[in-house]
């Protein structure tokens, strides 16, 4: 339905280059990044508020790479909801069609699009006596009442509380569920993998992975990626025995056999580190002694980080720290099994 073929776009200092990608027709698809990272810029270029450099931009089939804004038939939600504040919630909402069809056609489908968002009680308001969600709201129906082929939406939780994230995204899967194509921007993890059928992840301007969530996060192609996940423990390495891997800080780690030599990454869940004052005794093929050099407490536990061979990132319950008593500076050993630890397999590593 919409592809991006080789986009590049400059802007000042920061440029967006040679993104590629392709959503499918009725496909929840996520953009996730940090900050900076040119996701926005990469829908306003899709939306066409900047123009390309480089590349075409393809929406069912039609090439709408030098198309003006109104004539590319997708809707933009901005951050910020942009909210008309001189125009009542009805006129708001209104105001892309209220010249193309005659009045009472414009009310019938701003009624409509209103309902579907629950803010049929809000369309005699003033903009000013909305909250966060009711703008957002607003701001989406105001999108939607055109019919848009694709409603792109640039992180439309940043400004919601925790209960109004949740009413937003449980609105937003029962559109995608009625077939509204959608792409969201978003700098959350969790965010990405609750909605998302699809995503590509975004690193200064450059769309380094992209698939299903569990494609992705199964194989990350990085380190950056690797951290969206939550993993702490990626290394990159190569096999130098079918069931030894060496990190690029020459540690040795000792996995589960492989078919064939190769390089790639080493990948641990912080919860498969298990860490004690004494070297421990059990079966456990991988031992470490290090220094504890940062304990991050959580409301789950704790993210204690070991100067090793490796730098290590174990997590603790909040009784396994007391327990311990580990405090910084501290020598202690710790240890996973080869079971634990998942082997990567990449031709080019990052």
């Amino acid at each position: 339905m919409l592809e991006l073929e080789n986009i590049n776009v400059h802007l000042g200092d920061f440029a967006l280059k040679d993104v590629s990608l392709f959503v499918e027709k009725g496909e929840y698809y996520v953009i996730l990044g940090l900050s900076g990272a040119g996701k926005s810029i990469m829908l306003e270029a899709i939306a066409g508020m900047h123009q390309t450099d480089s590349g075409r931009i393809i929406l069912d089939k039609n090439d709408i790479t030098n198309k003006k804004i109104q004539h590319r038939d997708v809707g933009y939600v901005f951050q910020d909801h942009a909210v008309f504040p001189h125009l009542k919630v009805h006129q708001n909402i209104a105001y892309s069609i209220k010249n193309k069809f005659p009045k009472e056609e414009v009310k019938r489908k701003v009624e409509e699009i209103a309902e579907k968002v629950n803010v049929s009680h809000l369309l005699h308001r003033d903009p000013k006596t909305l909250s966060g969600g009711e703008s957002q709201r607003v701001a989406l129906a105001r999108t939607l009442v055109r019919d848009p082929k694709i409603l792109m939406l640039d992180e439309p939780f940043a400004s919601l509380d925790v209960q109004l994230r949740d009413d937003l995204r449980a609105l937003l899967r029962n559109l995608n569920r009625e077939g509204q194509t959608i792409i969201h921007v978003t700098h959350d993890y969790e965010e990405a993998i609750s909605l998302a059928q699809k995503l590509a992840i975004f690193q200064n301007g450059k769309l380094i992975q992209q698939g299903t969530p569990k494609e992705v996060f199964a194989n990350p192609a990085s380190q950056f990626v690797a951290r969206f996940r939550g993993i702490r423990n990626f290394f990159t390495s190569e096999l130098k025995e079918v069931d030894v891997a060496i990190t690029d800080t020459n540690a040795k780690v000792k996995i589960l056999p492989q078919e064939e030599l190769s390089k790639g990454y080493v990948m641990l869940k912080s919860q498969d580190i298990i860490l004690s004052k004494e070297e421990d005794g059990t079966s456990m093929a991988n031992h470490y002694k290090g220094v504890v050099t940062d304990i991050v407490p959580s409301f789950k536990g704790n993210e204690v980080v070991v100067d090793a061979d490796l730098r290590l990132t174990a997590f603790i319950t909040h009784q396994s720290l007391k327990n311990l008593e580990l405090k910084l500076g501290d020598e202690v050993w710790a240890a996973f099994k080869a079971s634990a630890v998942n082997f990567i397999k990449s031709e080019n590593p990052i």
